[in-house]
């Protein structure tokens, strides 16, 4: 690496923890100061693997607060965890809306009643391998270890809606890709929440072509509140939208083969994570996989149904590169490894001709550059692309993806996402999942 490299690494090094420390909260790491003020699930999984870089104490302490409030009646990993020290009306739907308490946790107010993608115990297993000595010798592994099993449990138990295998998403936040394209057919059979019961705060923050529009909204509350009627028992309802989404699904298994490695490290049997991993990859494939378009596809399981009443499932016909990130499971078949690439690379991904990896069919009518999920390029997408492409010798494209990222990160202020066309920084700036991701690939590049 030449001299120049080397600054420029170290400069953006610089600025990417500053981000970091910045948003850090005393116990986790807020997503932003501004729009996200609490601590984000999936986001604190990200987080961690890139704060390892700066402090793997910090990082190991962002994993344990977040299980600190998970659910002890299922298992449920919640997906916003509250800080009592933010105002409640600060973000919508905040703790009054979700009713849900975390009882003798301090500092905590309750947490959301839903859940994000499972990558937490990837992150736990990297976060351990940074320092082994530390983690060890505080317990790390060993008290996080029947936690994680408990979340997976919870995926895999109440969660196989379809009964093949996989696990469902029962609201599009949980996802993580909130106003996909991949989204619309399902959410219009969903009645929205009267608008005049509720008040975006997301609009005070961003501007509103960047973010879900309102009718999107009134359905994602209408969702939250049905189930928090059913007091979040999913025994207790018929869940109006139930999707199979690959990307969710590809991170459990990937956890999963996570979790054996965790397991192993504390003394545990590995053999039965490795078996759900196989399970889940092999569920994923007869499942999602569509060799006619050479991706994973989202699986309505209320397809066939009016009024979200459990009627037929079909696959959704929208290309998302969530189909994509399957590519991070190890042990794929060799030709579906061969299609996912050429998807990528080809003109409805783009990759390498684009900023980073477009979250969204290029091609299609639905295609918004700007819109949140709708089109725009994440750094925490291409963060898992760019894993996978590593881990299928696909060296070159790994190499393009990784400068790219880390580009586009320092001269958009590690903005949320990008325009995949002109890399213009979309949503909020100083943005902690693109400053983790950042430091993790600038590890790499090192």
């Amino acid at each position: 690496m030449t001299d120049s490299a080397v600054t420029d690494s170290e400069r953006l090094r610089a600025a990417a923890s500053s981000v970091l420390l910045g948003n850090w909260a005393g116990g986790s790491t807020v997503p932003s100061r501004t729009l996200y003020p609490h601590q984000w699930s999936w986001d604190s999984a990200f987080i961690a693997i890139g704060l390892r870089h700066l402090s793997p104490r910090r990082a190991r302490r962002e994993l344990e607060t977040l299980f600190s409030a998970q659910w002890l009646s299922d298992g449920r990993v919640p997906h916003i965890v509250f800080n009592d020290s933010v105002p409640a009306d600060a973000y919508f739907p905040g703790p009054d809306f979700w009713q849900v308490g975390v009882p003798g946790e301090a500092g905590l107010t309750g947490t959301s009643g839903i859940v994000q993608p499972p990558v937490h115990a990837l992150a736990a297993w990297e976060v351990h391998k940074t320092d082994p000595e530390g983690s060890f010798g505080l317990g790390f592994l060993r008290r996080l270890y029947p936690r994680l099993v408990q979340w997976h449990d919870y995926l895999r138990v109440h969660r196989d809606l379809g009964g093949h295998g996989l696990a469902s998403i029962v609201h599009p936040w949980e996802s993580g890709w909130d106003n996909s394209p991949c989204w619309d057919a399902p959410l219009a059979r969903i009645n929205p929440a009267d608008p005049t019961t509720y008040v975006r705060r997301d609009l005070a923050h961003s501007d509103a072509a960047d973010r879900p529009t309102d009718l999107d909204y009134g359905r994602y509350v209408r969702l939250c509140t049905d189930y928090r009627e059913a007091d979040y028992d999913d025994t207790r309802i018929e869940h109006a939208f139930a999707v199979e989404d690959p990307c969710f699904n590809a991170l459990l298994a990937v956890s999963e083969h996570a979790l054996a490695d965790i397991a192993e490290a504390v003394g545990a049997d590995p053999a039965p994570h490795r078996e759900r991993a196989g399970q889940l990859t092999s569920a994923l494939i007869d499942r999602l996989y569509d060799p006619a378009s050479g991706i994973f596809r989202c699986r309505d399981l209320r397809a066939n149904s009016a009024n979200g009443a459990n009627g037929g499932d079909a696959l959704i016909d929208e290309l998302s590169a969530s189909g994509l990130i399957p590519l991070v499971i190890p042990g794929l078949p060799d030709d579906i490894v061969r299609a996912l690439l050429h998807t990528a690379s080809g003109d409805r991904f783009g990759l390498g001709r684009v900023h980073l990896l477009p979250s969204y069919d290029l091609l299609s009518p639905a295609f918004d550059p700007a819109r949140y999920w709708r089109g725009p390029s994440w750094f925490n997408i291409a963060w898992l692309f760019h894993r996978g492409l590593r881990q299928y010798g696909a060296e070159a494209d790994a190499k393009q993806l990784r400068e790219g990222l880390l580009d586009a990160a320092g001269r958009s202020g590690f903005a949320e996402y990008v325009d995949p066309h002109t890399g213009e920084g979309r949503g909020i700036r100083s943005f902690s999942w693109t400053a983790a991701t950042t430091l993790d690939l600038i590890g790499d590049r090192d």
